[in-house]
């Protein structure tokens, strides 16, 4: 049930965005069998899919080691006047040096990509430099990395059961309780996680 292949290098494609399928706008939940991985127990906001490939990012896990204050330092912003510290989360094993943030729509840039009515994607410095001064949008993740996958990849995932799929809803990918993300996505869909490793255990 492993999936290497999506710490891949592929380089996220923009036109990917701009597609739509009924899986884009959703959440894949971790199976349990994914022990070990990279995507253990992750929860992920499925920002793109179309034949291309698919694109998303980790709103469960935050990066400990990396602090939001240090790289504005490195991207040579001021931290002097800084208001909000957020949470620095790991959005995926590709392009990790990449930083983006999945935010509420009363925030837009000429390059925010809208997922929806209400959850944007931007991956300017201009956006991370608000939010430091207290202007950014209400609500925000911001990931360096993010999880992608090639040309029929993730459908054979979630054909396999490594993925379950659950509508996206704001409060739970925006909930700043990382550690109760992934059960709360399961209850989403009336299972509990005790239930499902069992059967899981026993596939």
């Amino acid at each position: 049930m492993g999936m290497k292949h999506t710490t891949g290098s592929n380089k996220l494609d923009p036109t990917l965005l701009t597609g739509n399928s009924p899986f884009r706008d959703n959440l894949l939940i971790a199976m349990p069998g994914l022990q070990g991985d990279a995507f253990f127990r992750s929860v992920v906001y499925l920002c793109a899919h179309s034949p291309a490939g698919a694109m998303g990012i980790v709103i469960n896990q935050r990066l400990p080691e990396v602090r939001f204050r240090d790289l504005l330092g490195q991207l040579l912003l001021p931290s002097s006047e800084m208001k909000v510290d957020p949470v620095v989360h790991f959005g995926g094993p590709v392009e990790s040096g990449r930083g983006f943030v999945l935010h509420s729509t009363d925030f837009m840039r000429e390059d925010t990509v809208c997922i929806n009515n209400h959850i944007g994607i931007t991956g300017t410095i201009d956006i991370l430099r608000a939010i430091s001064e207290g202007t950014g949008p209400r609500k925000s993740i911001f990931a360096l990395g993010y999880a992608g996958w090639g040309p029929g990849q993730l459908d054979a995932e979630i054909q396999a059961n490594s993925w379950l799929t659950v509508p996206a809803d704001d409060e739970l990918i925006f909930n700043t309780d990382l550690s109760g993300k992934w059960e709360k996505a399961m209850l989403k869909i009336g299972i509990t996680p005790a239930a499902l490793s069992f059967e899981a255990g026993h596939a």
